[in-house]
């Protein structure tokens, strides 16, 4: 039976998609638990897979394959929240580097985010110290937390100080991503879309997405895409890497490197995108406008496109250009201090998963099946976009007090696929899906590897719906 909250969390996020009302009842939800948070975390983990199932069977209805009832498993969706891969053999990398995590400061709380080799640069210049954790820890000491995170944001590094959920409500930026929708909509120019002919088994196969995003939420969106059969193509900045994440968000997708700051790499790009139905993106707002990437050249490029996007701290205000995580979100908007607060720790407490992330990357994913819907009814491309920000205030509408928390047991060998995964570091399990479509499983073609180990160009499709 479906928990209250979740109803209510996924008619709010399936109404900020335009969804109709009618589809919601589709939606089931089975099984039991809750991760122990002060928000309603695993509503939320059921509600977004739920939306992303409901923007599924849309997507199949209007392509003549009745509409299925969406079934989500309340336990598998919340550890789908956390991590999908059991290695068999062989260890996972540590998800932080030794620098990154939460330091107190003369007044209060910061949280340092240096998992890039860049980010950890700057916060070690201005604190002016080698990269040894108790060094770090008492210079951070020595300053203000709005002055320290000040200073590595301009340096172009990654920081945010703890605030309350008042002081969040009161900052100009909490204040202006709280004036936001959820999600930013518009209907674009008309393309030549063919009718075609879907399998219901593989609904997304000749679909084409292109996929600019990195670390959680936007790469979470294309693995649900690529789980239904789309042809998702990865692409990486020429430095970038992210090891603790690859067997978790690179299965089904190809992966590779381009130099969109060159020439020949833009030009590449534009190829590429011509090419695309679906581009889904995560840089800062201002990031592919100075490259001359910006929507509106995407959209010129390639008419009728099906544009989604994300930020961390929203599109408006003094921060929408601000580099940012799903754990500084939670320190910003007052997730942090709330869970502090909740459970009586003497240091922050943020949400057990990075659920901001989740919930944003599967309502970007049900976004860009909205997209694809309102595409073959009208011929129309469309833009989303949204933020991890903008999801915390979802959240916070949502606590969850200790004594209605119902915590689950530690994942099992019955939670897990039968079936091994032969990553590019060796065997695996993957969690079973937390979404059940009848007819239609979630499954990969492409086992999980290293960032950038394929060439960028799409692969060979007979049965695409591009022209």
């Amino acid at each position: 039976m479906t928990k209250p909250e979740t109803q209510m969390m996924l008619s709010t996020l399936w109404a900020a998609l335009k969804g109709a009302p009618d589809d919601l009842g589709c939606f089931t939800e089975t099984g039991d638990g809750a991760w122990a948070s002060c928000f309603s975390v695993s509503d939320l983990a059921s509600a977004s897979i739920g939306a992303a199932g409901l923007a599924l069977g849309e997507w199949l209805a209007i392509n003549n394959v009745p509409a299925p009832k969406i079934e989500v498993d309340r336990r598998l969706a919340s550890l789908w929240f956390a991590s999908s891969v059991r290695p068999i053999g062989w260890q996972l990398p540590p998800a932080w580097d030794a620098i990154a995590g939460d330091y107190q400061t003369a007044d209060g709380w910061i949280r340092l985010h240096t998992n890039a080799e860049h980010h950890r640069k700057a916060a070690l210049a201005v604190l002016g110290t080698p990269p040894d954790r108790q060094k770090v820890a008492a210079a951070v000491k020595t300053w203000r937390a709005d002055a320290l995170e000040t200073a590595v944001v301009e340096a172009g590094g990654c920081a945010a100080q703890m605030r309350t959920q008042a002081e969040w409500r009161s900052h100009p930026q909490g204040q202006a991503v709280m004036n936001e929708p959820l999600v930013w909509l518009e209907q674009t120019d008309r393309s030549n879309i063919r009718p075609h002919t879907i399998n219901p088994a593989r609904p997304l196969q000749g679909i084409r997405v292109l996929d600019l995003t990195r670390v959680l939420a936007g790469p979470t969106a294309t693995r649900f895409l690529a789980g239904y059969g789309a042809d998702v193509l990865r692409l990486d900045p020429l430095f970038w890497e992210e090891p603790s994440l690859e067997a978790e968000m690179t299965v089904g997708k190809h992966c590779a490197r381009i130099d969109l700051t060159s020439e020949v790499g833009r030009a590449h790009f534009c190829t590429l995108l011509e090419g695309a139905d679906i581009c889904v993106s995560g840089y800062r707002s201002d990031a592919l406008e100075r490259l001359g990437l910006g929507a509106q050249a995407r959209q010129r490029i390639r008419p009728g496109l099906i544009d989604v996007s994300l930020t961390a701290y929203g599109w408006t205000g003094p921060w929408a250009e601000r580099r940012g995580f799903d754990s500084l979100v939670q320190m910003s908007s007052g997730i942090a201090a709330q869970g502090m607060m909740t459970f009586g720790t003497d240091h922050p407490k943020p949400l057990p998963v990075q659920a901001l992330d989740y919930a944003v990357g599967y309502l970007l994913a049900a976004a860009a099946l909205r997209g694809l819907s309102e595409r073959q009814k009208t011929g129309h491309g469309c833009r989303f976009r949204t933020s991890l920000a903008r999801m915390a205030g979802v959240l916070m509408q949502h606590p969850q007090a200790v004594e209605e928390q119902s915590p689950f047991a530690s994942k099992t060998d019955e939670d897990f696929e039968a079936k091994t995964e032969q990553t590019a570091w060796g065997e695996a399990k993957r969690l079973k899906s937390a979404l059940h479509v009848n007819g239609t499983p979630m499954f990969w073609d492409i086992a999980a590897g290293a960032i950038g180990r394929h060439e960028a160009r799409w692969q060979n499709n007979s049965d695409g719906i591009t022209p």
